[in-house]
């Protein structure tokens, strides 16, 4: 992966930390790829890597000592860096949704209290708690709850949330819950989807409990868990959206994130095209480098030709999004096209790789295996399509 091939329509800052990125990520995240997916063990030496190289900071506001990058120095550092782990990538982007969040929405007081150190150490590592075992593509149907207790100032956490990145390495918690207070500023209590609203809670508040670690297919070096909350106490001040506007405020989020997961599937898929293709130029059969048999020679072009397409579409986004226009549409075809590009090319590798391909000898086995949760987190291929739909019609 080279600079030159992300393309000349970047700018000299964004093409800058492209390199920056993608030299880290060659150097120190790709080496220790396979080890840490193969032990499930996240690297912390490389997160204090990314964090001296100031892309813990990514999102956060220059005043609050971040990098305050625009969506397109956003997408370029996260396609470089899952060209070299793609677990590496999501705790960073989930991380970035975190210090968002924080910046967003939080109050002054809030964001002078966390933004700079999360952004100059990278801890306390952030987490995003919005999916549940029973609410995942559709989050207005969550259990989890908040009562407000008048006594003492505070709101009152009770539920659960499932599949959050950086689980048990994590310190603070971007948590949303339904608001069970009948006085909720004037807000109609029978509705339950107007009591939604975002709560900021540090990891180590008496009844946050975190589950165990789940095993998945892919993204091993990630930890994934379930959190629990059981009589969970924050301070009032700790709420960062008004009842009601905290699930606009996820979704909000969620399209930004989605640019980032468009990208990082973006990288993965290149990492695939750029193996396969040191395979094909090195492997010989009958005679003569599989690279010259006309056969593989097409299966590349498709692959180069999807990668290019999916990270046109992901600048398209960028561009709509830094231009301030509606995005959403942007950003889930960029999402829904990069990650089929990624199941697409990394499958299409394995199949260039034939039988070793199949082994863990060879990073396109992992990178098949990490590239399927790109079709599934942050949004499901099928609710990408039903929003771009819905853009199609004009509704």
């Amino acid at each position: 992966m080279t600079g030159a091939r992300v393309g000349s329509a970047l700018t000299d800052e964004q093409q800058a930390v492209h390199d920056l990125v993608e030299e880290f990520a060659a150097a120190e995240v790709r080496p220790t790829a396979a080890e840490a997916d193969e032990t499930e063990t996240f690297p912390e030496d490389v997160w204090d890597g990314l964090a001296e190289l100031g892309l813990t900071g990514l999102t956060v506001p220059e005043e609050y000592g971040g990098f305050g990058a625009d969506e397109t120095t956003y997408a370029v550092a996260n396609e470089a860096l899952a060209h070299g782990s793609l677990a590496v990538a999501t705790a960073l982007s989930v991380h970035c949704l975190a210090t968002s969040c924080i910046a967003e929405f939080g109050s002054e007081a809030q964001r002078e209290a966390w933004l700079p150190e999360m952004a100059e150490t990278g801890r306390p590592v952030g987490m995003f708690c919005l999916s549940e075992p029973h609410a995942g593509s559709n989050p207005a149907e969550m259990s989890t709850t908040a009562t407000y207790d008048p006594e003492t100032d505070e709101y009152v956490l009770n539920g659960e949330k499932q599949w959050i990145t950086n689980g048990k390495r994590g310190g603070v918690a971007i948590v949303f819950a339904k608001v069970d207070d009948e006085a909720r500023d004037g807000d109609d209590a029978s509705d339950p989807d107007d009591a939604i609203t975002q709560f900021l809670v540090p990891a180590d508040t008496d009844g946050f409990e975190v589950g165990k670690k789940e095993e998945k297919l892919g993204l091993r070096a990630s930890d994934t868990t379930g959190i629990s909350f059981d009589d969970c106490r924050v301070p009032a001040e700790n709420r960062l959206t008004e009842p009601g506007k905290g699930l606009s405020a996820a979704f909000r989020t969620l399209t930004e994130g989605r640019i980032g997961i468009a990208a990082q599937a973006v990288g993965v898929a290149q990492a695939a095209l750029d193996e396969a293709k040191s395979y094909a130029e090195e492997r010989e059969q009958f005679d003569r480098p599989i690279a010259e048999i006309q056969t593989i020679r097409h299966k590349l072009a498709e692959m180069s030709t999807d990668v290019s397409a999916a990270r046109l579409l992901v600048r398209e986004a960028c561009r709509q999004a830094e231009a301030g226009e509606d995005y959403r549409v942007a950003a889930s075809k960029a999402k829904y096209r990069a990650s089929e590009a990624a199941m697409s090319v990394t499958n299409e590798a394995i199949q260039i790789h034939g039988g070793y391909g199949y082994t863990t000898e060879f990073d396109v086995e992992r990178l098949y295996r990490d590239a399927k949760i790109t079709e599934i987190y942050e949004g499901t291929t099928e609710v990408q399509k039903t929003i771009v739909a819905r853009g199609v019609f004009g509704e």
